[in-house]
């Protein structure tokens, strides 16, 4: 089945149910919302770069989506949890109505628990362990510190523009599709230093990029984000399989994050400033204010700029006197760890067609598994693109197969017959 063909009678009710669930959200936007006006941050980080420091005065428009929020309840009760295409509409409807009540409340402290819902709490345990993502955290910021300073990219040189790197992208992203399919802009007004959608990508102007952030941009942002938009696009029934639903996005931050280490994109102060953050949220949530979180980054070695943006993004949407965060952040490292272990366990399965079918849309883990009958009749098509470390499936197998067995070695008892070998 292809996009061009008909929907079949039996799933026509999900198709209808779809697109009104694609209508009602088209005006929800979660990031746009919460965002900080570039010129305000240009001025504060000037100010904080001579020490003087002061609240920012941030203002929202907090909006009214009861209309969205009541056909997005209806939709819920109209799909059921009877078929697994129904249970995806009803979850994804779900998440939605969950982010407009938490952009209804823009500005104050109850923007926090809708976020820690949809998000998560540092505290978190990871799935299949006993440990929460902020022990891990931890682990990789101790980690990154104990390495030291002369393995840290922190001060790699940053010697490409904004408009350098669009250039650059811009070929290479043609050249992976075989036509100009997406476009790369570059945005003064934009708060992060990339953002992207199925046919754009955004570059923060004024901006300078390292080889390292290039890397980072075209596995994370260009071929994950923007290549499971492209490929949800294409879906001949789940339309919405084409957008981000709050529900999907520790999977997809976490997939675009574990094709960052798969395709050697990353390195060990990115997982240091993915860390912080968490730690930065928890410390929020327990009475943090905006200037003590922008110290705590400044004190961990990150410029006046760099401090700045990381503590904003905690702060997004909600008050800057502590006791309130925004919980997005908390998903990358959460969501890498758990996609990490999905890899692995689809490799021990033989199941590598889960792991191409993660790339058919905006997908959650158990999206995978509860659609695969879906998958086997056709009414979800296969992605059409795949990143290229995934087109190479020995390759993927052989370092899951390095890594299934590396962590049966207990690094204790290495440590221990490594110093009596050398006695």
């Amino acid at each position: 089945m292809s996009a061009t063909t008909s929907v079949p009678p039996s799933l026509q009710r999900y198709a209808d149910l779809d697109q009104r669930l694609l209508a009602a959200v088209k005006g929800i936007r979660i990031l746009s919302s919460v965002a900080w006006p570039a010129s305000l941050e240009d001025r504060m980080i000037a100010a904080y770069a001579k020490g003087q420091f002061s609240l920012p005065e941030v203002s929202y428009q907090a909006p009214d989506f009861s209309a969205e929020r009541a056909e997005l309840a209806a939709i819920e009760r109209e799909a059921g949890y009877d078929d697994p295409m129904g249970e995806y509409l009803c979850r994804t409807a779900e998440s939605w109505r969950i982010a407009a009540e938490m952009l209804e409340a823009v500005g104050t402290k109850n923007v926090t628990a809708p976020s820690i819902v949809l998000y998560g709490r540092p505290g978190d345990v990871i799935p299949g362990s006993d440990r929460s993502n902020l022990d891990a955290a931890r682990y990789f910021v101790e980690l990154a510190d104990e390495l030291g300073s002369e393995m840290i990219a922190d001060d790699e040189i940053v010697n490409l523009s904004a408009e350098q790197l669009r250039a650059d992208l811009t070929k290479a992203l043609d050249d992976f599709f075989g036509e100009p399919i997406i476009s790369v802009e570059v945005d003064p007004e934009l708060t992060a230093k990339a953002a992207a959608g199925a046919t754009r990508i955004r570059l923060r102007g004024g901006t300078r990029f390292s080889e390292y952030d290039r890397h980072q941009l075209l596995a994370h942002e260009a071929l994950v984000h923007s290549l499971t938009a492209l490929n949800g696009r294409a879906q001949p029934v789940l339309a919405s399989l084409a957008r981000t639903s709050p529900r999907v996005t520790a999977t997809q931050e976490g997939l675009a994050v574990f094709a960052e280490l798969i395709s050697g994109a990353i390195d060990i102060s990115r997982l240091k400033r993915i860390s912080l953050r968490i730690l930065a949220i928890d410390m929020a949530l327990s009475g943090a204010d905006f200037v003590e979180v922008y110290q705590f980054f400044s004190n961990c070695g990150q410029s006046p700029a760099d401090s700045f943006h990381s503590a904003q993004r905690v702060f997004r949407g909600v008050p800057l006197t502590g006791g309130a965060a925004f919980a997005k952040d908390n998903v990358y490292l959460s969501g890498l760890l758990t996609v990490h272990t999905f890899f692995r366990w689809a490799l021990k399965q033989r199941r590598m067609d889960m792991l191409r079918h993660l790339f058919a849309g905006k997908l959650a883990l158990h999206d995978v598994i509860s659609l695969q009958p879906y998958f086997e009749s056709g009414a979800i098509a296969p992605p059409r693109w795949l990143p290229p470390w995934m087109q190479h499936v020995h390759g993927l197998a052989g370092k899951l197969a390095f890594s299934l067995f590396v962590n049966r070695i207990h690094m204790g008892k290495v440590q221990a017959e490594t110093l009596s070998l050398s006695l």
